[in-house]
C-alpha cells in the first residue's frame, strides 16, 4: 500500500485554466481529491476531462492556476521535474495500451522499474502480472495477447511501482463490452488492494456509478459534484 502523507488531500487544483491559442479548453476548474477515494470525471468528448486529467497527472502544464499533488506543487515544475515527480508515485492507464511491441509482457512491466533503479524489477513485475491474472503469459509479446490481456499488462505496469495515485483515461475504449467489464472489475480490485487514489476519465455513466464520487464536466467547467 502506498505511503500517504498526513494531509488528507491527494490532489488539489485551484482555478485551473488551459488554452490552446484562442481556444479555452479548461475555464477555471477547482477541485480537491482525497487520498484513497475513487473518482469518476464524466463528460462527453470535448468537455475537457482528458485535458484535466493530463494536468492533474503532470503530463501537461496548466495555462494558469495551481495544482498540488501529494504536497508537491506541479504548477511550479518544469517538464523534467514533472517527470521525476510522477515516477513511482503516479500510475497512468490509457485507452491505447502503449505497450512496447518488441518486449514481452514481463519486460513491458519490469523495464520501467529497472530504469527507476529497482533491484527486484523482474520479480515485482512477475508478481503484478500474476495479480492481474497473467502469470501464465509473462513471455508473450503484445501481438500474442488479446486486447483485454494487453490492457491488463498496462494496468500491471501502472500498479507495479506502488503508486499513490492511479489515473485511467477511457480504459475500456478499445475493448468489447464483456472484456471491458472484466478490465474495470480488475481496476477496482487493484484499487482496493493497493489503497491508491483512483481517478477514471469516462463518458460512461454506469462506470461512473461504481466510483465513490462523480464529477461532471461540460465546456471546460465542472457542472456537478456527486458523492
Amino acid at each position: 500500500m502506498p505511503d500517504q502523507p498526513a494531509d488528507p488531500i491527494a490532489i488539489s487544483a485551484q482555478n485551473v485554466t488551459l488554452a490552446l491559442g484562442s481556444v479555452a479548453i479548461l475555464r477555471g476548474v477547482s477541485l480537491d481529491i482525497a487520498h484513497g477515494e475513487s473518482l469518476a470525471i464524466l463528460g462527453p468528448s470535448g468537455s475537457g476531462k482528458s485535458s484535466l486529467m493530463a494536468i492533474l497527472a503532470g503530463l501537461e502544464q496548466a495555462s494558469s492556476g495551481t495544482v498540488t499533488v501529494n504536497g508537491v506543487e506541479f504548477s511550479a515544475l518544469g517538464e523534467d521535474q514533472l517527470a521525476e515527480a510522477r515516477r513511482g508515485r503516479i500510475g497512468i492507464v490509457l485507452q491505447a495500451f502503449h505497450l512496447l511491441p518488441t518486449m514481452t509482457a514481463l519486460e513491458n512491466v519490469a523495464v520501467p522499474l529497472e530504469l527507476a533503479g529497482r533491484a527486484d524489477a523482474f520479480d515485482a513485475a512477475a508478481r503484478e502480472l500474476a495479480a492481474v491474472g497473467l502469470g501464465h503469459r509473462l513471455d508473450h509479446y503484445p501481438t500474442q495477447l488479446s486486447g483485454g490481456e494487453q490492457q491488463r499488462v498496462a494496468i500491471a505496469r501502472a500498479m507495479a511501482p506502488g503508486p499513490a495515485i492511479l489515473f485511467a483515461d477511457e480504459p475500456t475504449g478499445n475493448l468489447d463490452t464483456a472484456t471491458g467489464a472484466a478490465v474495470i472489475d480488475l481496476l477496482f480490485e487493484r484499487h482496493r488492494a493497493s489503497g491508491a487514489t483512483l481517478v477514471i476519465i469516462t463518458h460512461d455513466p454506469a462506470l461512473a456509478e461504481r466510483c465513490t464520487r462523480t464529477l461532471r464536466m461540460a465546456d471546460g467547467l465542472l457542472s456537478e459534484d456527486k458523492r
